[in-house]
């Protein structure tokens, strides 16, 4: 058995790109387009051979899709979690659950999709602004 992909239904797919791609860095592997069925398939890799995540467009999905905790989240190493959570922040990207261990943070995409960040290796060591700063919302 071979892992092949997660996918994440999309509201918008432009907003999700801006937000995988220009703001996680993320890149796009391929793309499906099927007029037949009216949807487009965008598969993304943190970087090349990696494993990806498909992000499903439904052209004529006009209400949000329910969104529920049962989905958990998608998860990735970070060499530096402070520096990646302060560019985030620059690129008006809140920090739902920010890395006061020096370790993990939570953020979410537009789809409400939840992305944990790790630190690569050990944890850093706590430092402000993240050490006094409080979660917010869902994570």
């Amino acid at each position: 058995m071979k892992y092949l992909h997660t996918m994440i239904r999309v509201q918008n797919l432009e907003s999700a790109l801006d937000f995988f791609i220009n703001k996680l860095g993320m890149i796009e592997v391929r793309r499906r387009e099927a007029p037949e069925g009216r949807f487009t398939l965008v598969f993304l890799a943190a970087s090349p051979g990696e494993s990806t995540i498909e992000l499903t467009y439904n052209w004529d999905q006009e209400e949000p899709y329910t969104s529920g905790r049962n989905f958990g989240h998608l998860a990735y190493s970070v060499e530096n979690i402070y520096q990646l959570c302060e560019e985030l922040q620059k690129k008006g990207v809140a920090i739902l659950r920010p890395p006061r261990d020096g370790k993990m943070a939570f953020i979410r995409s537009p789809d409400q999709i939840s992305v944990e960040l790790l630190q690569e290796g050990n944890p850093l060591p706590p430092q402000e602004p993240w050490l006094s700063m409080p979660s917010q919302g869902e994570w």
